[in-house]
């Protein structure tokens, strides 16, 4: 069977650790070896070296018993490779649900013995004490819900020594826990006044029905607080994550009214319908504080919403539109004052099509390059719009030698100028940490491979010396790519050829997957065709083109045997379910003395 029908698979052969070299005339040549003359700039880390030596420290107790069998891992163990996926996030999410429980608890503590809140306490029982508890729990909610979304100040503190211990890729999931929490929260102090209403104030003062009524919605405290609710509601049903992928629109404006629900917790607290025992009753220190808690994060989000607006007068313009097979559009754009890396993502916003949408494109551009580039997949009614307005037809029929090239430059129609362009970002994602590591593995699905055209780049460009870059540690890439049909990212070929045939180390090893099914009699023409040739028939590349699914306890353990002593950074982009997969795979093959796959995805 030929080579690209099987599954993935990595040269076999004895695990040494990298940044040793064997000597002497028996020694192999492997791709693996790096070379320090060149592209590599091995200097391990201070965590490396001790791992190193723990690993040399264990091996000389135990020699005879690891050829004997594998031991079960103990749980100090267990705990090493717990904390290289998973310990960060989880420890962070526990802290963080502590911290609400302790909140409440000391609250419900505080308002049970307050000695100016007698009276109330016996007006309205437990309820005052719950509804009390849990606006102070809403009070610190809101210190942290627009932190997460200030995409600038991630970026920064990304950059800093606490991105080994807080998970600022988890910056969209932390903004939704703690939204969930508003929810939860708002509930439990919105049900125990709901019965401060009915028990006490309805039935005790005779209103009934009207007077349950009139307390809801005429007094201030009550319709502040359903117009929050309204508010808030609208904002949680359109963000859903299928109806925010369906309607990106309807989510977008829909999570404007944040600003309503901000104006209506402010108002909602100064209205003093109950009050103390004693003076002061509503003093300006204990009413509507709500702004001395939304302060912080409300004003790094202003200073973002500035900067954004400064970003976007900076001069911009786009200047090449190339229009790719299977509705893919590249455009390539000048923009003043841009420093980006590898693995970034910028926001683009088009006026013709509307002032307030922003929508955020990995860029397939390297640093060393001159413009920043997106390719845009026309699949939703903003890209369509966007690729109408840019000229784009993708209605028409390329010719042989545009398909043969990878796509058609779009040219303007006379009297017409491409459309403004605004630019926000770059922005930092889990896929900048490339350089961190000594290997690599790349997996994109689909379009999904967009992040890592920018890192391919980057490489080659400082393969042939033509980087501005601070030398990187990076010694091996692991480029894998599942695919539908290759046709569906044809706009790739040009950078997979470039970069392969630079590699001439073998630095890059390049696995495409078509997952596709070919019926026989295609199948039995590539097989013919293969038959003596150098380079692959579909991809026209050395590496040879898998067909099916790859097999990924495969491919996770060649790579734990051929790197024993090395973090492996994992990173993907692509469909949820294929994420998770990694995830898993990262976890299992993790050695606590060995080799470590670190995880990390897109977020948007």
């Amino acid at each position: 069977m030929p080579k690209r029908f099987s599954n993935l698979s990595f040269d076999s052969g004895p695990p040494r650790p990298l940044g040793y070299s064997f000597t002497g005339p028996n020694a192999s040549q492997s791709s693996d070896r790096p070379n320090n003359n060149g592209l590599t700039f091995l200097s391990r880390n201070k965590t490396e070296r001790g791992r190193l030596q723990g690993l040399m420290h264990t091996m000389s107790k135990v020699g005879d018993q690891r050829g004997a069998g594998s031991k079960a891992l103990g749980w100090i163990e267990k705990m090493k490779v717990w904390m290289v996926n998973e310990g960060s996030k989880r420890i962070f999410f526990f802290l963080w649900i502590f911290l609400h429980c302790m909140a409440f608890a000391f609250a419900l503590v505080h308002y049970q013995i307050k000695d100016n809140f007698v009276t109330a306490r016996s007006s309205f029982n437990w309820t005052f004490s719950v509804a009390r508890g849990a606006a102070q729990v809403l009070h610190i909610d809101v210190i942290f819900i627009l932190f997460p979304v200030c995409r600038n100040f991630i970026s920064l503190l990304r950059r800093t020594p606490l991105n080994d211990v807080l998970p600022f890729d988890k910056n969209i999931t932390f903004h939704k826990q703690v939204a969930w929490m508003i929810v939860l929260f708002s509930l439990i102090h919105t049900i125990a006044h709901m019965r401060t209403f009915v028990s006490q104030l309805s039935v005790s003062s005779g209103s009934g029905i009207i007077g349950f009524l009139e307390f809801n919605f005429i007094t201030g405290p009550g319709a502040t607080g359903w117009i929050m609710w309204l508010a808030l509601g609208i904002m949680v049903w359109f963000a859903m994550e299928k109806r925010r992928r369906a309607h990106f629109e309807r989510f977008w404006y829909s999570h404007h009214l944040f600003i309503i629900f901000f104006i209506g917790w402010q108002l909602h607290g100064m209205f003093c319908m109950i009050q103390p025992d004693r003076p002061p009753f509503c003093s300006a220190g204990t009413i509507g504080v709500f702004w001395k808690y939304w302060l912080p994060g409300g004003l790094v989000w202003i200073s973002e919403r500035i900067l954004r607006e400064v970003r976007a007068r900076h001069v911009t313009y786009i200047s090449k539109v190339v229009q790719h097979p299977s509705k893919v559009l590249e455009v390539q754009i000048k923009k003043e004052n841009t420093n980006r890396r590898a693995g970034q993502y910028i926001f683009i916003n088009c006026p013709e099509i509307s002032y307030w949408q922003y929508h955020p494109f990995t860029l397939t551009s390297a640093p060393e390059e001159d413009y920043i580039s997106v390719h845009i997949r026309c699949v939703g009614d903003w890209t369509n719009a966007f690729a109408k307005a840019l000229g784009a037809d993708f209605d028409g029929k390329m010719t042989k030698e545009e398909e043969a090239h990878g796509g058609k430059v779009v040219t303007a129609p006379v009297n017409k100028v491409l459309p403004r362009v605004m630019v926000d970002g770059p922005f930092g994602s889990a896929s900048e940490d490339f350089t961190k590591y000594e290997t690599i593995l790349l997996v994109g699905a689909g379009i999904g491979v967009t992040p890592f055209a920018s890192i391919l780049k980057s490489i080659w460009y400082r393969m042939n010396n033509f980087g501005k870059e601070k030398k990187t540690r990076l010694s091996k890439v692991y480029f894998v790519w599942v695919i539908r049909d290759f046709g569906s990212a044809e706009w790739f070929h040009s950078l997979l050829q470039a970069v392969e045939a630079e590699d001439i180390e073998g630095r890059i090893e390049i696995h495409i997957y078509l997952t596709a099914k070919i019926d026989e009699d295609k199948m039995n023409n590539l097989l013919i065709q293969d038959v003596g040739a150098n380079t692959d028939t579909i991809t026209k590349l050395r590496s040879p083109t898998h067909f099916g699914r790859p097999n990924w306890d495969k491919v996770f353990e060649s790579i734990a045997n051929k790197h024993p002593d090395t973090d492996c950074g994992v990173f993907f982009c692509g469909p949820a379910g294929l994420s998770g997969t990694l995830h898993q795979m990262s976890n299992k093959y993790t050695s606590p003395m060995g080799c470590r796959f670190f995880f990390g995805k897109e977020n948007f």
